[in-house]
């Protein structure tokens, strides 16, 4: 599968028939990163949340989301390598690995849809159910992370967010799109446990007759033999 934007929404190309492509619609997660040198938060007249140097985080969440693009997002965002090192190096270093903040705010509209001049937020996940998924975000950072350096906006409310960008830096991210078309989601899901069985046999019975039939034609066993055998394991 290929995949291609259009609008903001993922395609995935399932095939084609008679030189017509297929084309499925698919949302993912979006996110967009920016590097700070300070952050916050105001609902009305009250500053609810603030960071200094680190990272702002605008998660756009959509109807189509799980647990598996929560898990991809938390890792990527704790991992980008947005700092410098202690020596000056750019691209170095990531928020945990500087020990630095982070603001996370969830903003539905980065799920828009343009129709004409007006935005459409069809695929952004109901406010229902997107509060305790982005609650549930929210606790996975904390858990990967130092849960004081993760601060948080007002799910719902009408914000204020007060960003000093760095650089400017400003990354955009989305969760990997899936295979809708339900003979690739299968195809991908028999890959994947052949994978894992091939892994946790080991050595397979041919590998180990082959390490065996070199060795009798050396006429001596050795450590290359053992060499050989280990060979024939998938990675």
């Amino acid at each position: 599968m290929s995949r291609a934007q259009v609008r903001g929404r993922s395609l995935v190309e399932t095939g084609s028939v008679e030189g017509v492509l297929h084309v499925i619609e698919t949302t993912t997660m979006k996110a967009i990163i920016q590097r700070v040198t300070k952050a916050s938060v105001t609902v009305g007249e009250q500053q609810i949340s603030s960071i200094g140097r680190g990272i702002c985080v605008l998660f756009g969440i959509s109807v189509e989301d799980t647990q598996k693009d929560v898990e991809y997002m938390v890792r990527k965002i704790l991992n980008l390598r947005l700092f410098d090192d202690e020596n000056g190096r750019a691209w170095s270093r990531s928020v945990m690995d500087r020990e630095l903040e982070v603001l996370c705010v969830s903003q539905f509209t980065l799920q828009s849809i343009l129709k004409g001049n007006k935005p459409d937020y069809h695929s952004a996940m109901p406010a229902e159910l997107a509060q305790p998924f982005y609650n549930n975000i929210l606790e996975q950072l904390r858990e990967a992370y130092k849960p004081e350096l993760i601060k948080d906006g007002q799910f719902g409310a009408y914000m204020q967010v007060h960003i000093q960008n760095d650089g400017p830096v400003t990354i955009q991210l989305e969760s990997p799109p899936r295979p809708t078309d339900p003979k690739q989601l299968s195809k991908q899901e028999k890959q994947q446990q052949r994978k894992e069985k091939t892994r946790s046999k080991g050595p397979s019975e041919s590998g180990r007759e082959k390490g065996a039939s070199r060795t009798k034609a050396d006429g001596a066993v050795s450590s290359g033999a053992e060499g050989d055998v280990s060979s024939e394991r998938e990675p």
